[in-house]
């Protein structure tokens, strides 16, 4: 007994005319904000945060599509996209990182209700659908194929929004055997994250978060196998 009291006396003196603890210790008197850099697991809404939205890419080529494209090959490519990308969730996948989801599925939902949801929850990601278009992606495209805010964010509509990014990405070059095929595979990663580029990577590698999803020799290996003979 006479041990520990001598040693608690010890500890008391020690701490006696000691500065209270410091600022952000586990003691504080006052509440103290977590400062974190850049590539923080919990930085948010900073740029290049986890939670920040990946900056929008530039087409590759300007000239959309008139159409919806058909084909086994576009089968192909948007089937590897959901997996790149929206997984099982498919049509109706919302952003893991979304701490705000919409009140229905995004196919229930008509892209005036999807982009009043984007703009009432500031400050989160809002990749959105089978194809995990972003905010100013996906107006872009919206405006570029003349569809009307009343239509429901439908399985169709997605696929035809979607058909205008594959073409910017080349696939008409691509099905014609003008564009290489490592090119349009590098077209495509800059339009979606969990693609790899050439360099087995994402194009937006640690940018918010954002990594490849698949193997470079898996996606070469499908692009393969529906490219243009002859």
């Amino acid at each position: 007994m006479r041990i520990v009291l001598t040693v608690l006396f010890l500890l008391l003196s020690v701490s006696v005319g000691r500065p209270e603890a410091v600022r952000g210790s586990l003691f504080a008197s006052t509440p103290v904000a977590l400062e974190v850099t850049a590539s923080g697991v919990f930085v948010g809404r900073a740029e290049g945060g986890l939670f920040a939205e990946r900056p929008a890419h530039e087409p590759a080529f300007a000239d959309g599509v008139g159409a919806s494209i058909s084909g086994s090959d576009v089968q192909v490519i948007r089937a590897l996209i959901q997996e790149a990308e929206s997984r099982r969730s498919g049509y109706d996948a919302v952003q893991y990182g979304a701490r705000i989801k919409p009140s229905r599925p995004p196919t229930q939902m008509t892209l005036a209700e999807i982009f009043d949801w984007i703009d009432a929850t500031p400050g989160q990601p809002h990749a959105i659908g089978r194809y995990q278009f972003i905010p100013p992606t996906l107006r872009r495209v919206v405006e570029k194929t003349g569809t009307a805010m009343s239509q429901r964010f439908s399985p169709a509509v997605q696929d035809r929004l979607a058909d205008v990014l594959l073409a910017e990405a080349g696939l008409h070059r691509f099905r014609s055997g003008t564009l290489e095929q490592q090119e349009f595979m590098n077209n495509l990663a800059k339009v979606w994250a969990g693609l790899p580029n050439s360099s087995g990577r994402s194009h937006y590698d640690g940018y918010a978060g954002n990594k490849a999803a698949i193997s470079w020799s898996r996606f070469d290996a499908v692009m393969s196998g529906i490219a243009p003979r002859g």
